[in-house]
């Protein structure tokens, strides 16, 4: 199950984002909604553990993570909200752990990093 599941998140996951990252503004709307349903899938699949398979911080959970970091991204660039509180509250838990917390880039960063992608490809 985890391996499925991180599969999905390496390519459904990181392909909605990056589509909604790479298109016009007024060529979003795919991205947004495709994002926001594989969001809502993984929310179902957390349900209401504290980590993806249960009690323990492990393989799924390291796969998803980096994307929450990238939620601010999603959200700026495509001119949306993220409603995906079961996630967020799995991200703050994760982020909670020096391991997670200190290996990640920062939203800033990844922000800062699209809005060049997109400004060098007249995406704006």
């Amino acid at each position: 199950q985890a391996r499925f599941w991180a599969d999905f998140i390496d390519k459904k996951v990181q392909e909605a984002g990056s589509e909604l990252w790479a298109s016009k503004v007024d060529q979003q709307e795919k991205a947004r909604k495709e994002l926001k349903e594989r969001l809502k899938q993984l929310e179902e699949v957390l349900g209401d553990k504290p980590y993806f398979g249960g009690d323990s911080f492990g393989f799924l959970n390291v796969a998803l993570i980096p994307f929450h970091q990238c939620f601010y991204a999603y959200e700026t660039v495509g001119r949306f909200k993220l409603d995906c509180p079961k996630l967020i509250a799995w991200a703050k838990r994760c982020l909670q752990r020096e391991s997670v917390s200190t290996s990640l880039a920062s939203e800033k960063d990844i922000y800062e990093f699209i809005l060049d992608y997109r400004k060098t490809h007249g995406l704006d």
